[in-house]
């Protein structure tokens, strides 16, 4: 009474790699286990390598040329802080 039916089953998917599904070439799962074994959290989430293979690619000059049209899932954005919103520099007397 395993409860499956009758039917053969279906076929198992072909394994998609991470980097593939957030459309890059860097390894997610490598920035995952490396994260992971970095020991720089207790926890590391799913969607931080992808963040983090994102900015590897935007801030590469030439890949972001390449890809300059895709939108990567999970991507976010670059870290961007205008240069009005910082503080002034103030010159100190000598």
């Amino acid at each position: 009474m395993s409860g499956r039916g009758k039917g053969a089953g279906k076929a198992r998917a072909k394994a998609k790699s991470r980097s593939s599904r957030a459309g890059l070439q860097f390894p997610v799962g490598r920035v995952h286990r490396l994260l992971r074994k970095g020991n720089y959290a207790q926890r590391v989430g799913a969607g931080a390598p992808v963040y983090l293979a994102a900015l590897a690619v935007r801030n590469d000059e030439e890949l972001n040329k390449l890809l300059g049209g895709v939108t990567i899932a999970q991507g976010g954005v670059l870290p961007n802080i205008q240069a009005v919103l910082l503080p002034k520099k103030t010159e100190k007397a000598k």
